[in-house]
């Protein structure tokens, strides 16, 4: 199969990364996707393992439309018995990009129509109950190219199933986990969140430094599927767990000066069996100061969806930067909406990485130690 393990933007050399260390080597980035060829162990593994992609799927076709004609035949052409069952509750979504085809509502009635009318006559059936798995269908039309693919996923990779419930401004799971690779980081080395919020960060870099699989607390929308089920997926969870990593020396800690947070995120840790390994506390980070030596910090720090108010944001900025000064072995690593954080801050980035927080344009700004200069 040809599978696609989408990215978010920013973030499409650690996917690469992370693939890689599954033993897929030859995975180009095309449109935010990257592709290979595997098969159901893939997808298996790109489901358990990557801790930054958004989702895997099939890809199933890709064809030219440019008419609502030319779009029913290209999916009308596809083998829909080899993927889907009889009784498949199918969901379709749709995407047009600079393409003669732009009307999302009117596509996804073409495709769910053109999907339905091949199974009618696969399956030699005049009704589809829609009572079984769910199939979600992704149509992508990109100057009039059309990709049409199956969502292995279902409910998107940030979803790891211990953050049920998140504060203001949440950072996703999966963008989380990449702020964390992209930095110096190791296990070896203090971790440390000064705006911690629901603690996605901390627990993050808790499983990361445990070894837990990212997506071994969650379901799946393959696993339901007739013509994919077997027993691998079980198993490969099995042998995961049963070789975790020694987290004795791992020192990581979260501090927010909000309560309800410091709570919010005892209970997302606790859900993902790393509480023994975070120390959560309620404190302001003008008042941080510790003992160690390189660690490194990385933040998610207010910005208009918390701090309404401008000269908040510049103030605390500029405490962040002094504090900064103060720990000139440490590295600081900082996710922010706001244009001139180097100003404020009072120093100019080592490097600098555009990525999205959701729908939010970001920059990732690392200052790096003096001794790593």
């Amino acid at each position: 199969m040809k599978i696609a393990v989408s990215a978010a933007s920013g973030i499409e050399a650690v996917v690469k990364r992370e693939l890689y260390n599954l033993g897929i080597e030859n995975a180009p980035a095309v449109n935010g996707r990257l592709i290979f060829d595997g098969d159901l162990s893939d997808i298996e593994k790109c489901n358990l393992y990557l801790r930054s992609a958004s989702r895997v799927l099939i890809v199933l076709k890709e064809f030219k439309a440019e008419n609502f004609d030319e779009l029913f035949d290209g999916i009308f052409d596809i083998d829909w018995k080899n993927y889907l069952s009889y009784d498949a509750k199918i969901v379709v979504d749709a995407k047009c990009v600079r393409s003669k085809i732009y009307a999302i509502s009117a596509t996804q009635s073409i495709v769910k129509k053109a999907i339905c009318q091949k199974m009618f006559k696969q399956f030699k059936r005049s009704t589809l109950p829609e009572t079984g798995a769910r199939y979600k269908i992704e149509v992508s039309i990109l100057k009039d190219y059309c990709t049409v693919s199956l969502d292995t996923s279902g409910e998107g990779l940030h979803r790891r199933g211990y953050r049920t419930l998140v504060g203001d401004a949440p950072l996703k799971e999966n963008i989380a986990s990449a702020l964390i690779q992209l930095s110096v980081w190791k296990p070896s080395r203090p971790f440390v969140d000064l705006f911690c919020g629901s603690g996605t960060l901390p627990i993050e870099a808790a499983l990361i430094a445990k070894g837990v699989p990212s997506g071994i607390g969650r379901d799946f929308d393959f696993l339901h599927w007739e013509n994919f089920k077997n027993n691998g997926f079980e198993e490969l969870k099995s042998k995961a767990m049963s070789s975790l990593n020694d987290v004795s020396d791992v020192k990581i800690c979260g501090f927010d000066i909000d309560e309800k947070h410091i709570r919010l995120a005892r209970e997302h840790a606790k859900r993902a069996g790393v509480s023994d390994m975070i120390h959560f506390q309620r404190a302001d980070m003008r008042d941080f100061s510790t003992k160690d030596k390189r660690g490194v910090i990385i933040s998610n720090p207010p910005y208009g969806e918390r701090l309404e108010d401008r000269r908040e944001i510049e103030t605390l900025y500029r405490d962040f930067g002094k504090l900064a000064k103060g720990l000139d072995d440490w590295c600081f690593y900082t996710i922010t909406p706001v244009t001139d954080f180097e100003r404020l801050f009072g120093k100019k980035a080592d490097k600098k990485r555009k990525l999205y927080n959701g729908s939010i344009e970001c920059v990732y700004y690392s200052h790096l130690a003096e001794i790593k200069k």
